[in-house]
């Protein structure tokens, strides 16, 4: 089953480009995570986002639910003090889960 984590980014416009240049060497970490197995960047255009906001969303394939479990439960807030100690309150993140449901195959 693939399971896709889903991590929209709200990213204040002065440190737009700063943020720009860490996110790819922190998705790069992220795949090293066992069971992460790719990941897409994304600009969001529609909706607009809000004046003097950046938004991207990265949007992870995993191998299972069990490797995000894992991943949620015993690496996450590690994988995050990053980006918290470099940009502090300059940005939030909203996530979710995605699966394709039990009988899309059929």
């Amino acid at each position: 089953m693939n399971v896709i984590y889903e991590v929209e980014l709200h990213v204040d416009a002065d440190i737009a480009e700063a943020y720009r240049a860490w996110l790819p060497r922190h998705v790069a970490a992220m795949l090293a995570v066992p069971g992460f197995v790719s990941a897409d960047l994304l600009e969001v255009v529609d909706p607009a986002p809000a004046d003097g906001t950046l938004v991207l969303s990265v949007r992870y394939r995993l191998a299972s639910l069990a490797a995000l479990d894992d991943y949620l439960e015993q690496r996450a807030p590690r994988m995050r003090e990053e980006g918290l100690a470099l940009f502090g309150d300059r940005f939030r993140a909203s996530r979710r889960i995605l699966r394709a449901p039990a009988d899309a195959g059929a």
